[in-house]
């Protein structure tokens, strides 16, 4: 079989298109690449759609927090303590179970001991809980000449929000957001090897280079594979972010203008 076969029967096999059977021996580095990085589409899609929604109950998470009225301080700021002082790890394990007692009582919950749907579910609290507490830190950072400014100009309640406040919060926050983006998606690695099961063995990426290290006894070549499509993953998102970054700052002078760039630790 050439690589080209191995790329057209494997490329979506982790979504349950192509050749159902894995491979058994004589493992090439061809379905090795092909299969990891078909399990990257599980780990893409966790990672893009709790960020996209999570970003939403964020904002309204640190408003909530940033409010004067207890009766929304407090249930924002347990919130935000429970998820970000547990192991995402637990979290995985404990909603795992916990959907599959409601399931037993409530068949309607059925879907959610799914990966699809209760491993999503999981990460976007997770990531709404870490989220809101950058947003809640922008948010209090915001110049109060800013705000007083709005006021000179009568702007009050929604408009003052919308136009001052949020563009503000997210300009400041926007660097550790992207941080929080990338932990994200590498934290989707933690899906189906915590307690969500893979159905008919379309799992993640992780999930395909576990069983290329198991059956080879030699996890030099999977593992290595699956970082380097993390990496480039990585560097995606502080692509895509730093357009993000450069739009927000715009009204800025050049010299005055953040720019997100990576720059990794040699020495920690």
């Amino acid at each position: 079989m050439s690589c080209w076969d191995t790329v057209a029967d494997y490329a979506l096999r982790s979504v349950g298109i192509g050749e159902r059977l894995l491979p058994r021996s004589d493992f090439t580095l061809c379905q090795q690449v092909t299969l990891i990085g078909s399990g990257m589409i599980w780990n893409i899609y966790f990672g893009t759609i709790a960020l996209l929604s999570g970003f939403f109950l964020a904002t309204a998470l640190a408003m909530a927090k940033a409010a004067h009225s207890p009766l929304l301080r407090k249930p924002a700021e347990w919130f935000i303590f429970v998820f970000r002082g547990s192991p995402l790890f637990i979290q995985f394990f404990f909603a795992y179970f916990l959907f599959l007692s409601l399931k037993n009582v409530f068949p309607v919950f059925s879907p959610l001991t799914s990966a699809w749907a209760g491993a999503l579910v999981v990460l976007f609290f997770n990531t709404s809980a870490y989220s809101a507490e950058i947003f809640y830190g922008a948010m209090q950072s915001i110049p109060k000449g800013d705000i007083e400014a709005a006021d000179a100009y009568g702007m009050s309640g929604w408009p003052r929000f919308r136009r001052i406040i949020w563009p503000t919060m997210l300009r400041l926050a926007w660097p550790a957001y992207t941080n929080e983006a990338i932990f994200l998606f590498h934290a989707t690695a933690l899906v189906f090897f915590s307690g969500f099961p893979a159905t008919q063995q379309m799992g993640d990426a992780l999930y395909y280079a576990n069983y290329f290290a198991d059956k080879t006894f030699n996890p030099f070549i999977p593992y290595p594979i699956l970082a380097c499509y993390f990496i480039l993953l990585t560097l995606t998102v502080i692509k895509l972010f730093g357009i993000v970054n450069q739009r927000l700052n715009r009204h800025l002078p050049q010299l005055q203008r953040g720019r997100i760039r990576l720059r990794p630790m040699l020495v920690r």
